[in-house]
């Protein structure tokens, strides 16, 4: 079938596209970044383009109609991922449309450890063979290593063995020996290089993939790399990206490459801002969520969405460079720590290591607020955790002016109680393009804080008609007006961005409340409240208690400790009694599954209210322990 061309503004590009194909896959296809938090599936409405020629394409689907006004509709506005177009043409990005730059947060509570890592550098003088003595080089290496440094039942890895000779003989037997958990011969360096001797902690994140460039003989971090998750092509959140995955062998083997190609450029990264030579780096310990962690090594995820989330494997693994493709030193080891469930990953136990959660006496409770909410809830005698399907709507997704932390997104709201003139912040301090969770949540609170919205999540417009602008069957208030927005347009909240909200922040306080209860701890007795990630960092606590999304403590007790998924993932690294204590906690946490309990359908009901409906149960669930 002949292509036909397509112009791209502003850019001005022209290419080639194949007729009657969705335009979505062609702009992939073609280099070009439009948001598409669904995947391509009709679902989230953020891949909007603006065709300059509606006679060259297909009529508009019902899905474009649920996602694009009359208005837009009518000044040519369609959705990349529903439009075919049959004949040369031009279409325009808007602004609200691109990918923009993505805020990372690598900074995490991390707390001190002794450094001992798997990975450790021998440096050696082999006695050479002779006459009298004519052991094999591997038999003369492990004896050496066994007397000279206490070691037992040492292993050779078969690569090393395979240049063993011409190395010892090329180093005229001055070597440096590399081992992992001094059982293992990973690599024989020539000479001395027992100074070089670096470690990666990496975050393999839904969004943000963050690499964290270790030197393993001082503990000291040297370098960050980062690099949006490339995996985003299909899908911004974890079950689009599973549902790729289900479509084949081919699928999954492209996602699980995008991963691996993800850390690589973000271990890259690092090693060039450290000057450190990629060779010097022996291992890699990576975390993530249950299916980014599947999907990277090459596991069908199809059983983690489909009950009862049953994952593929739960214990802990080690790899040889060469199975994963990293670039790192070719007897490199990657270390991927335990998971919990099907929707708890090894990043939720790097957030317990890094809190030290499972350590203390005091009960605590830890959240990670994302597509999948994680909460734990407990201390060293007993750790209860869960998944909350909270849905996308705090990363932007069904919120009509929605989008993630990135450039141009408002991040913080505060309405004037007098003149309802609203301030707001914007990150990169630019015009703003649209909202992120941040400042959802400050939205919501401050709305009920000036009764401009009531406890059960309506707009109050006869109270106040001059605040609220009502067009067809929508209901809107706005945040900022058109002439101040790069989009050229008023950025507004509906009333059904409210329910959306809603909708996220019930699932993620009845998580809560469900593990407090099972745990037997009320509010008040929760000595601290960890908010973990990225989105956790930048809210406002006091805002986030006014709507009900965490739990109601003193604001004493409540502490944003950032990407506590890295600074674990570090602490794992740098120490081997931590990569135990990650063992024992994959065993011992008891995860209960929110879809079973018959307790959820009320409290999440309970909890769509602001901030919930019964305040008073709490005083008599106490008096009931």
């Amino acid at each position: 079938m002949p292509s036909i061309t397509v112009t791209v503004e502003p850019e001005g590009r022209k290419i080639s596209v194949e007729r009657k194909i969705i335009l979505l896959k062609n702009l992939i296809a073609s280099g070009l970044s439009v948001r598409s938090d669904c995947g391509g599936k009709g679902e989230c409405g953020k891949c909007r383009v603006i065709l300059k020629d509606q006679k060259n394409a297909n009529p508009i689907s019902l899905t474009e109609i649920k996602y694009i006004s009359e208005d837009d509709i009518k000044a040519g506005y369609r959705l990349a991922c529903q439009l075919r177009i049959e004949g040369d043409s031009s279409i325009f990005i808007p602004s609200e449309s691109k990918i923009r730059n993505r805020r990372f947060l690598a900074e995490g509570l991390e707390r001190p450890v002794k450094l001992d890592s798997a990975i450790k550098k021998v440096h050696l003088h082999l006695p050479e063979p002779t006459l009298q003595d004519p052991r094999s080089d591997a038999e003369r290496l492990t004896a050496f290593l066994e007397k000279t440094c206490h070691l037992e039942s040492l292993e050779i890895d078969y690569r090393v063995i395979k240049n063993l000779s011409e190395t010892l003989r090329r180093a005229k037997w001055d070597i440096t020996v590399v081992l992992l958990n001094e059982k293992e011969v990973l690599a024989i360096e020539e000479g001395d290089t027992t100074s070089l001797l670096y470690g990666v902690a990496v975050d393999v994140g839904t969004s943000k993939i963050v690499a964290s460039l270790i030197d393993l003989l001082s503990g000291e971090t040297l370098a960050l790399g980062s690099i949006e998750n490339p995996q985003i092509i299909h899908g911004e959140d974890i079950l689009s990206r599973i549902s790729y995955a289900i479509l084949g062998e081919n699928e999954l083997k492209e996602l699980a490459s995008l991963a691996i190609n993800g850390v690589n450029t973000a271990i890259q990264n690092a090693s060039e801002r450290a000057k450190v030579s990629l060779s010097n780096i022996y291992e890699v310990v990576i975390v993530g969520n249950t299916a980014m962690h599947h999907i990277f090594l090459g596991l069908q995820p199809r059983h983690l969405a489909l009950a009862p989330y049953i994952p593929t494997i739960k214990e802990s693994i080690n790899l040889k460079t060469e199975e994963v493709g990293l670039r790192i030193n070719p007897c490199g080891n990657i270390h991927l720590p335990p998971i919990i469930a099907g929707f708890v990953g090894s990043d939720d136990i790097a957030d317990l290591v890094a809190t030290g959660i499972n350590e203390n006496n005091e009960t605590a409770l830890l959240l990670d607020v994302g597509t999948n909410t994680e909460v734990n809830v407990g201390n060293k005698i007993l750790l209860l955790s869960c998944s909350c399907a909270s849905g996308p709507a705090f990363e932007g997704a069904n919120i009509t002016h929605g989008m993630k932390a990135v450039e141009g997104a408002i991040e913080k709201v505060k309405i004037d109680p007098k003149t309802f003139k609203i301030e707001y912040e914007v990150i990169g301090n630019s015009k703003p393009v649209g909202i992120c969770g941040s400042a959802m949540i400050d939205i919501l609170a401050e709305m009920l804080r000036n009764k401009l919205l009531d406890k059960t999540g309506r707009f109050q417009v006869r109270q106040f008609p001059k605040i609220f602008k009502k067009t067809g069957n929508t209901t809107s208030f706005t945040i900022v007006r058109s002439s101040d927005t790069e989009i050229g347009k008023n950025i507004v909240f509906t009333q059904r961005d409210v329910r959306e909200l809603q909708l996220a922040k019930a699932a993620i306080y009845a998580g809560c409340w469900i593990l407090m209860e099972k745990r037997k701890v009320v509010e008040i007795e929760l000595k601290r409240v960890y908010v973990a990630g990225a989105f956790g960092n930048y809210i406002e606590p006091a805002n986030a208690k006014t709507i009900g999304l965490i739990p109601d403590v003193s604001d004493n007790k409540i502490e944003l400790v950032g990407n506590t998924a890295l600074s674990g993932a570090k602490m794992i690294l740098k120490s081997k009694h931590v990569r135990e204590i990650t063992e024992e906690l994959s065993a011992k946490v008891k995860y209960i599954e929110l879809g079973a309990d018959l307790t959820f359908n009320k409290e999440f009901s309970l909890a769509l209210q602001f901030p919930h409906s019964d305040l008073n149960r709490f005083q008599s669930f106490q008096r009931d322990i």
